[in-house]
């Protein structure tokens, strides 16, 4: 049986970046969507916090255990921050947490402690496809085993960072058997093309890139885990417990802005929260949040005890999809006129919100 009450580390964590979110990701939040990026000295704040390494064990150089749980507590507080900034400062994690639960023994060995220093890993994953019914059991990108090496052909959609990494994580439809593996890509092969930065209704402070590999070639030793390679089901329920968390996080911040406004703003000589109409819209949205969060929190306990906890991840994120794009949306509609303004962050909230859903519906098929 699992508690709802956190103990002394995760409150500790949930503190510690619940302050990082407000005092710090709040603050930039518009200035880094204006500028379409994020200022330096966050990305440095944020890497200092150590959520990363605090994943990894300490005999690949970091300083703890790897937990789904904790990581969807930390993801929920730094949705709440900004969304655009969680998956830029989050992005490393995309490789090394695949590394971690699915790599061979050298791979961990060799690439980990990458993820560990003092600066920030310039490594991403290049996973998603600009494909209608993007289904990641069934990829485009392809890698074919020639002689021994893989060889890889495809292009790949909202790569984080890409035009800064060191290291791809590439996902691809391996040979005949059609099975989804993934292979550690250095970046500076001449065959890896980086394209144009995409440009999204939201998220405006990320940059995201498509990638081509075209005929990249890698060893037989940079397949991850190569011979017992890789385990889909195992990386995908992470990635859902970790981006419905940020939705829940993105959500929660849009409900304290509506209802704290709804409280303030007076019509016809009362606050508006006194509206039936209101005061039912707010309570809905909190319902939903809270219930997202529990579906999340019992996905996550199953996966740190070892149980079968993809089913319930999948529903979480499913849950969070719609969640996020209707909670954002109700935001904007108590705010009335106001909600549509940029005086008021519910607008930029509202297109995440839809960002994150379209995310999420992504990795749930």
């Amino acid at each position: 049986m699992y508690s709802f009450d956190l103990t002394d580390e995760q409150r500790m964590l949930t503190d510690a970046v619940g302050k990082f979110a407000h005092r710090t990701l709040r603050k930039v939040y518009r200035e880094a969507e204006e500028a379409g990026a994020l200022p330096a000295e966050v990305i440095r704040t944020g890497w200092e916090l150590g959520l990363l390494p605090a994943s990894i064990p300490e005999k690949y150089g970091g300083f703890g255990e790897h937990s789904a749980l904790n990581g969807a507590l930390f993801a929920e507080e730094l949705g709440y921050g900004d969304v655009a900034a969680t998956l830029h400062l989050l992005g490393p994690n995309l490789v090394a947490i695949p590394l971690l639960l699915c790599g061979s023994k050298q791979q961990r060995e060799h690439y980990l402690p990458r993820f560990c220093g003092d600066e920030f890993p310039k490594a991403s994953a290049a996973f998603l496809e600009a494909t209608i019914a993007f289904d990641p059991a069934d990829l485009n990108t392809s890698a074919k085993l020639q002689g021994d090496k893989y060889v890889l052909w495809g292009q790949k959609a909202m790569v984080i960072n890409a035009d800064e990494a060191e290291l791809f994580l590439v996902y691809a439809r391996e040979g005949a058997s059609g099975n989804t593996q993934a292979y550690l890509v250095p970046a500076d092969d001449p065959r890896v093309h980086v394209n144009r930065r995409d440009h999204w209704m939201g998220f405006h402070a990320l940059k995201t890139f498509s990638v081509e590999f075209a005929g990249v070639t890698v060893p037989l030793e940079n397949r991850l885990g190569v011979k017992n390679g890789l385990d889909l089901v195992k990386v995908l329920t992470y990635s859902r417990i970790a981006l419905a968390s940020m939705a829940v996080g993105l959500a929660r911040g849009a409900f304290e802005y509506a209802r704290d406004y709804a409280k303030e703003r007076v019509a016809f000589g009362e606050p508006i929260a006194h509206r039936q109409s209101i005061a039912f819209m707010l309570a809905n949205m909190a319902i939903e949040i809270d219930a997202t969060r529990m579906l999340i929190w019992e996905a996550a306990w199953k996966m740190d005890n070892g149980k079968p906890a993809a089913h319930d991840a999948f529903l979480a994120a499913q849950y969070a999809s719609d969640m996020a794009l209707k909670v954002t949306d109700s935001a904007v509609q108590v705010l009335g006129g106001h909600g549509y303004i940029r005086d008021h962050p519910v607008e930029l909230w509202l297109r995440n919100g839809r960002g994150i859903s379209t995310l999420l519906g992504s990795i749930i098929v």
